[in-house]
């Protein structure tokens, strides 16, 4: 009853969302929720993947499947640094001469941002027999809402992100930079303070 009210409350593809369910054994297995909102894509992809590869368990043996379930909910806030939103394109080919295909991050976010999170996970893992049920343990979704609501869930704390400190030269120059956009600013005030003095002296 828990399962059928969890799944009549989600709004989303039901279908895909429980899709393999049946080939996973799921005994023994920690059902561990990541919050993508506000993260930065590369390291929640390298935290999801330690999980589900069951690396964060003293009994990990590379040769089997100890990883845990991993739910991300959220996944429509993701964040990425710099101009990855403009600069990083994907690719794929259909099998047609000349038909490469490509898409920037930009796009593929508007048209679905869980196969972001999803590439990034897949592409930090082994390239082994063991790849596509570790994909069967990762459920992605845009918003907020999943389906596995009856499950004993937990959340992921993300470790504190180390940001190291300014270089010297850095510091300086944005400093330089702060400074030169206040003086252009004040500039800028002054320049209209006297366009209104002369406007009030021609019209006495």
């Amino acid at each position: 009853m828990a399962a059928q009210a969890a799944a009549t409350t989600f709004n989303g593809n039901l279908k895909k969302a429980l899709a393999g369910l049946r080939r996973i054994d799921l005994e023994g297995l920690r059902w561990r929720v990541f919050d993508a909102k506000g993260q930065v894509l590369g390291r929640l992809a390298s935290q999801i993947s330690t999980v589900i590869q069951g690396k964060d368990k003293p009994i990990y043996a590379p040769n089997r499947d100890d990883g845990d379930m991993c739910i991300v909910i959220n996944a429509k806030d993701v964040c990425v640094t710099g101009r990855k939103l403009t600069d990083k394109v994907y690719y794929w080919h259909t099998g047609y001469i000349g038909h490469l295909k490509e898409r920037t991050l930009k796009d593929q976010m508007a048209k679905d941002p869980t196969e972001v999170i999803r590439k990034a996970v897949l592409r930090m893992l082994p390239r082994n027999k063991l790849r596509d049920d570790r994909d069967r343990k990762l459920r992605i979704f845009a918003d907020s809402e999943h389906p596995f609501g009856d499950r004993p869930l937990e959340p992921y704390v993300m470790p504190p992100r180390n940001v190291r400190e300014m270089r010297p030269r850095a510091r300086r120059a944005m400093i330089r930079a702060q400074k030169k956009a206040e003086e252009q600013e004040q500039g800028g005030s002054q320049r209209k303070g006297r366009k209104k003095e002369a406007k009030t002296e021609v019209a006495t």
